[in-house]
C-alpha cells in the first residue's frame, strides 16, 4: 500500500510505501511534484535512487503506476509497469470519493 499526501509547506507530494518489505524501506519517504496527469517521486535509499510515477490516464479512467530501481547514477531496469483500474468510488478526475 502506498500513501500518498500533498505538503502545502514545501508544496511537493510525499509517498510512504507500507508493504511486506519491512520496516526499513518504510523509512525513506519519496517526495515528488506534479506535471499534468502525472507524480513522480524520488526515493533516496542508501544502495540508489528509487522511482515511482503514478500517471491518470483520462482517456480509460486507470492510473498507471511506474517504478524504477536506480544505481547511485540514475541508471537502471524498470522494476514493474502496472495499471490500477479506477474503484468504482472514482469520478473521471481520478478522485476518490466516500460512500
Amino acid at each position: 500500500m502506498i500513501m500518498v499526501g500533498y505538503d502545502n509547506t514545501s508544496e511537493r507530494y510525499l509517498a510512504d510505501w507500507n508493504d511486506v518489505y519491512g520496516g526499513r524501506f518504510s523509512e525513506t519517504l519519496g517526495y515528488g511534484s506534479r506535471a499534468g496527469d502525472e507524480i513522480r517521486f524520488g526515493f533516496e535509499y542508501p544502495g540508489g535512487p528509487f522511482h515511482t510515477t503514478l500517471r491518470w490516464l483520462p482517456d480509460s479512467h486507470p492510473w498507471n503506476w511506474h517504478m524504477q530501481t536506480c544505481d547511485k547514477s540514475s541508471n537502471g531496469p524498470t522494476f514493474s509497469n502496472a495499471p490500477w483500474l479506477a474503484p468504482s468510488n472514482t469520478n473521471e478526475s481520478g478522485s476518490v470519493h466516500c460512500k
